[in-house]
C-alpha cells in the first residue's frame, strides 16, 4: 500500500500563496496521473488539478485556472500545486490522489491511492 502524504496546507489572507506538496516514500510518479482535489465539508469533492507526469500534461479547473499551477520535480516523486491569488472560495481540504496512466476523464475516474488531505484556510 502506498502512502501519500500531502503537506503545505495553512491559513493565509485573501490574495495570498501557498504551494502544496504531494509525494510517497519509495514510489516514484513516472507514468501516473497525479491529481489534486478539495471539500468542504458537505458539499462534493471538486477536481482541481491533474497531471500525466510522463509527459508533463496538465489539466486545470476552471475555477482555479490562470491562479494555480500543477508541476512535478524532476525525479517524479513529488507533485506540487502552487496556488496563487486565493480566494475564500478555495479553503477546503486539498487532497491529492494517484494513478497509473495518463489523466483522461481525471475529474471522475477512480483513484488507486488517495492522501489523507491538507487543510487551506483563506481568510479575508
Amino acid at each position: 500500500q502506498v502512502q501519500l502524504v500531502e503537506s503545505g496546507g495553512d491559513s493565509v489572507q485573501v490574495g495570498g500563496s501557498l504551494k502544496l506538496s504531494c509525494g510517497a516514500s519509495g514510489y516514484s510518479f513516472g507514468w501516473h496521473c497525479v491529481a489534486w482535489f478539495r471539500q468542504v465539508s458537505g458539499k462534493e469533492r471538486e477536481g482541481v488539478a491533474a497531471i500525466y507526469t510522463a509527459r508533463d500534461e496538465r489539466e486545470y479547473a476552471d475555477p482555479v485556472q490562470g491562479r494555480f499551477t500543477i508541476s512535478q520535480d524532476n525525479s517524479h516523486n513529488t507533485v506540487y500545486l502552487q496556488m496563487n491569488s486565493l480566494k475564500p472560495e478555495d479553503s477546503a481540504t486539498y487532497y491529492c490522489a494517484v494513478d497509473l496512466g495518463s489523466c483522461w476523464n481525471w475529474r471522475g475516474r477512480d483513484y488507486k491511492f488517495w492522501g489523507q488531505g491538507t487543510q487551506v484556510t483563506v481568510t479575508s
